[in-house]
This record gives C-alpha cells, sequence and structure tokens, in this order.
C-alpha cells in the first residue's frame, strides 16, 4: 500500500526553518506548519515582524534575524538553528526598473536574496539537515516571463532555478527544490492603491486558471515539496499557467 505524505506527518515533531517568516506567505506557512506540529526558527531582517508572527504561532517558535547579504548574520542562524529538518526561504528584494536607471546597490540586494544568500544558507547549514532534510526556495514566474523594467527579477529568478539543480546534486541526499509563483495577492499588489483590482482581474482572464493565487496556493506547495522525499532539483510552478499566457 502507497503511503501518502501529509504535512503533519512531514512536519509534526520537525523543526522548520522559515525565512521570511516576517511577512506574506513566510507568515502564513509558519502557521500552517506550527498547527502541523512543527517547531519554528522564524528569521528575516525584522525582529519586530518575527515576534509578530510567533506570537501568533500554536506551537514553538524561536526568532533569528538575518540578512541574506551578510554571511556573518547566516553563520549566526545556523549556530542558533542547530539540527533542522527542512529550510523554506521566501526572501525577495526586488529591483524593478529600466536597465538605464538601476542602482548596483538595489541589484546587489536582489541577487543576495535570491541567489547569493540561498547559496549561503546552503554552505552554512545543509550540514546541520536531518536524515530526509530539505530547502525550498522561492524563484518567480518573471524567470520565464520577462518583461521591460523587470530584467533583475527575471534574472535572479532564473539564476535560482538553475542554483537549486545544481545543489540538488551536491548536496545529496538533502534535497533542494523551488517554489515559483506567479501573481499571488498575498499583499505585494496592496501599493497599487484603486489599480490593484483592476490589475489582479486582467492577470486572472489571462491566465489559463482564470484567477490569481493566493497565499495558500504557495503554502500547499511548500508542504508538497517538503513531505515528498522523492522530489529534489525541482522547479514547482505555482502560476495559474501564467508563464505560458
Amino acid at each position: 500500500m502507497t503511503t501518502i505524505a501529509t504535512a503533519k506527518d512531514a512536519l509534526d515533531g520537525r523543526r522548520l526553518i522559515v525565512v521570511g517568516a516576517g511577512s506574506h506567505v513566510g507568515r502564513q506557512l509558519a502557521g500552517a506548519a506550527s498547527a502541523a506540529g512543527a517547531e519554528l526558527v522564524l528569521a528575516g531582517p525584522d525582529a519586530a515582524k518575527l515576534e509578530a508572527t510567533a506570537a501568533g504561532l500554536a506551537g514553538p517558535a524561536r526568532v533569528q534575524p538575518v540578512d541574506l547579504a551578510d554571511e556573518d548574520s547566516i553563520a549566526a542562524l545556523a549556530a542558533q538553528a542547530g539540527s533542522f529538518d527542512h529550510l523554506v526561504s521566501t526572501a525577495a528584494m526586488p529591483a524593478n526598473g529600466p536597465v538605464a536607471r538601476l542602482e548596483l546597490a538595489a541589484v546587489q540586494r536582489a541577487f543576495a536574496a535570491k541567489v547569493i544568500g540561498p547559496l549561503l544558507l546552503a554552505k552554512h547549514l545543509a550540514g546541520q539537515a536531518n536524515e530526509g532534510g530539505s530547502f525550498t526556495f522561492f524563484s518567480g514566474v518573471a524567470a520565464w516571463r520577462p518583461a521591460p523594467e523587470r530584467v533583475v527579477m527575471a534574472t535572479t529568478n532564473g539564476a535560482l532555478s538553475f542554483l537549486v539543480e545544481a545543489l540538488a546534486v551536491e548536496l545529496a541526499p538533502v534535497r533542494v527544490n523551488a517554489v515559483s509563483p506567479g501573481i499571488v495577492d498575498s499583499g505585494a499588489w496592496d501599493g497599487l492603491g484603486e489599480r490593484k483590482e483592476a490589475f489582479l482581474q486582467g492577470i486572472a482572464e489571462r491566465n489559463p486558471a482564470r484567477r490569481v493565487g493566493t497565499p495558500d496556493d504557495l503554502v500547499r506547495a511548500v508542504l508538497y515539496a517538503i513531505a515528498n522525499p522523492f522530489v529534489t532539483g525541482t522547479v514547482l510552478h505555482v502560476d495559474g499557467g501564467g508563464r505560458l499566457a
């Protein structure tokens, strides 16, 4: 008989590190994992936001601020976390705009969040992963559908998709995967103000799934990547078919 692992099977009594737990999808993932019985290490740049996430969890959680542009900070996270079962990073620092006006510091922050940071997380934490452990990082649909003024976003997300394949080979049997979101109503688009509804409606009309994503769609994908022991070196596209439209 084939046993289908549920989130509770995969997470109950396990230690999960969530980088980016202070907001949006990271916060919802932390809540789902905690409800499934996981012990959480909440990491990110803003300690106050991490504490707010911890306060809403059902189970135990520790807070550890981390800056993915600072290797010493990542080493400190590794020292505080100790052995663990799974690590998920939702980190992103977009550097959008015309190429002619891009600022080097912003580009470097974007690469730190999506490429260099994940590489350093693997460097410092892979040796502490328990048997069956995994890393899951967040890529994004821009890598497959580049657009004007999104050159850095497309490049960093694309680089991450290749990084997870390379890490999956080098770190085996520790598994390494990526989730690639499409347009998701996670709160990230709230800055559009009154234009947000029309923007999301336009995306929904073009997507093969005929809707935009929700944070729950992404959490489900992460839990799948964590729970399935035969998935590694894979990018899970959770975009409603947006990369095809």
